[in-house]
C-alpha cells in the first residue's frame, strides 16, 4: 500500500510540474530567474515532505500541489502588470560595461570577480575584454554581449584577408593585485611587469583595475578612470 501511496504522490508531482512549466510558457525552459529556482525547492520540499510522512494522504498532497501551482501562476500574471513589483521579484538587467568602462557598483552588487567575467565571456567566444563595447547581466545570470564593431564576425575569405591566429589572453592585474601565478604559468616575472606598465605610463599599479595580456595582441588595461558608478 505504501507503495502504491507514494507512487501516486510522484505520479502527481510530475503531472503538476508539467502543467505549470507548460502554463507559464516555453521561456522557463531556458531562462531561470531565483525566483524560479525557489518555487522548484519549495515544490522539492512538499513532495519529498509528503513521500516521507505516511500521514499525508494523496488528497492532501493534491490539495498542496495546487496551492503551489496556483500561487506560481498568480505571482506571473501580477508580476507582468507592474514593473516595480518584477523588478522586485524576478530582478533587472544590469550593463556592467557601457561604452568599455567597467561599471563597478554593478560588478559588487552582482558579486562578480574579474576572473569570473572572463570566464563568462569565454563561453561566449570572446577572450579578450577589448572587444566588449556593452555587457549586461540577465536576471538568470547569462550575459549579453555587444561588441565593438571591429571586432564583430566578418568571413576573412570573403575579404582576401589572411586569418591570422590570436594567442588568448591572460589576466595579469585584477583591481591593483598582481596575479603571481599568472605570471609563472606564461614565464614572466614581477620586474618584466613593473617595467612594462612603466613603459606604458602606469606607474602605479593601484590605480590598475584590470590588465590583460597576450602574445599577439599585447596588452589591454582599464584603470580607475575608466570606471562608471553609476546605479544603471
Amino acid at each position: 500500500m505504501d507503495y502504491l501511496l507514494n507512487g501516486g504522490k510522484l505520479v502527481i508531482g510530475l503531472v503538476a510540474l508539467l502543467v505549470v512549466i507548460r502554463l507559464l510558457g516555453k521561456k522557463y525552459l531556458s531562462q531561470m530567474t531565483p525566483y524560479d529556482v525557489v518555487y522548484l525547492l519549495v515544490f522539492g520540499g512538499v513532495l519529498e515532505e509528503s513521500l516521507y510522512d505516511e500521514k499525508i494522504s494523496i488528497p492532501m498532497f493534491l490539495f498542496s500541489v495546487v496551492v503551489w501551482a496556483t500561487a506560481i501562476y498568480a505571482v506571473e500574471k501580477i508580476v507582468t502588470l507592474s514593473n516595480p513589483l518584477r523588478i522586485s521579484i524576478k530582478g533587472e538587467t544590469d550593463r556592467l560595461i557601457h561604452d568599455g568602462k567597467i561599471n563597478k557598483k554593478l560588478m559588487e552588487k552582482n558579486q562578480l570577480e574579474m576572473e569570473q567575467l572572463r570566464t563568462m565571456l569565454r563561453m561566449q567566444g570572446i577572450f579578450s575584454l577589448r572587444e566588449v563595447r556593452d555587457l549586461f547581466i540577465e536576471p538568470g545570470g547569462e550575459i549579453s554581449i555587444n561588441q565593438y564593431a571591429k571586432y564583430k564576425p566578418v568571413a576573412v575569405q570573403d575579404m582576401n584577408l589572411e586569418n591570422r591566429e590570436e594567442e588568448p589572453t591572460v589576466l595579469l592585474i585584477d583591481e591593483g593585485k598582481i596575479k603571481k601565478e599568472v605570471l609563472d604559468f606564461i614565464g614572466k616575472t614581477e620586474a618584466w611587469l613593473y617595467a612594462e606598465m612603466r613603459h606604458l605610463g602606469h606607474g602605479n599599479l593601484q590605480h590598475i583595475l584590470y590588465c590583460e595580456w597576450s602574445k599577439t595582441e599585447g596588452f589591454f588595461i582599464k584603470t580607475n578612470a575608466d570606471v562608471s558608478n553609476s546605479q544603471k
